[in-house]
């Protein structure tokens, strides 16, 4: 794991001995089961270290103050996990966090469970289930300090599935490559729609992830309005962009 570590470094994260074991045996885990399911298409050591599990602990470019991070109990959310990516990186270099990871596939989160059992990690939670209904529970509507989303969706969908999560204040982040700023502004009445104060894109330049990388930062401004988000698909089938006047309740079409 010598190139996580001198890559978590030069984000300033010190990884212990301790914690290269633990995302050493998550990679082992990961390998093993994406025999049998499919987890990922990189699978090799070197582009797992990089692309999967530094990609993952980029996200501390979004704080200027890594004590937020290091908060205990700090509730952190990881909306479409899928391999665990990136709650279980974040949850290893910074084990105070409250963290849940949620997925919609019954067979990830056996994976996903598998893995926080091994790796000893203590207040994670595997849960199952649709965001867009899920955001409608007391227990996880706006209950969380920080919100993530790897490679979910497209940014106008990807906030109605996330923001309704994110209390009043708290953050919520997007890893995002390419065309970003074009994506952003189709995103805008989205964002606002659900809550969302002005959004902030952060650059990532690390060695291995040169490729356009960015984390659009996006600060809760106000809450969520209740009919959202719609019910499961009508974010990525109909997504609130700026030429979309949404109305109505949960489960009605917005055309």
């Amino acid at each position: 794991m010598e190139t996580l570590l001198k890559g978590a470094r030069t984000l300033g994260i010190e990884l212990t001995p301790a914690r290269l074991e633990q995302f050493q045996q998550y990679y082992s885990e990961l390998v093993e089961w994406n025999r049998r399911m499919n987890l990922t298409s990189i699978v090799e050591y070197e582009k797992v270290q990089i692309l999967h599990f530094l990609d993952s602990l980029s996200s501390v470019l979004a704080f200027e103050d890594r004590a937020a991070l290091e908060k205990v109990g700090i509730k952190v959310l990881d909306v479409g996990t899928g391999a665990g990516l990136p709650g279980i990186p974040l949850r290893i270099a910074f084990p105070e966090m409250r963290l849940y990871l949620l997925d919609s596939t019954r067979k990830k989160s056996l994976f996903l469970a598998q893995v926080v059992g091994k790796l000893g990690l203590n207040n994670v939670e595997v849960v199952t289930g649709r965001a867009e209904e899920l955001a409608h529970l007391p227990e996880y509507r706006e209950q969380f300090d920080l919100v993530l989303a790897r490679a979910v969706a497209e940014l106008p969908a990807l906030v109605e599935l996330c923001l309704p999560f994110s209390r009043p204040g708290g953050t919520f982040i997007a890893f995002k490559k390419g065309d970003v700023e074009a994506e952003v502004k189709r995103a805008e009445r989205a964002i606002a729609l659900m809550g969302g104060g002005p959004p902030e894109l952060v650059k990532v330049d690390l060695e291995g992830l040169q490729d356009r990388r960015c984390l659009v930062v996006i600060t809760k401004a106000s809450a969520t309005p209740s009919p959202y988000p719609r019910r499961a698909g009508m974010p990525t089938k109909r997504p609130v962009t700026n030429r979309v006047e949404p109305c109505g309740k949960p489960g009605e079409e917005v055309l």
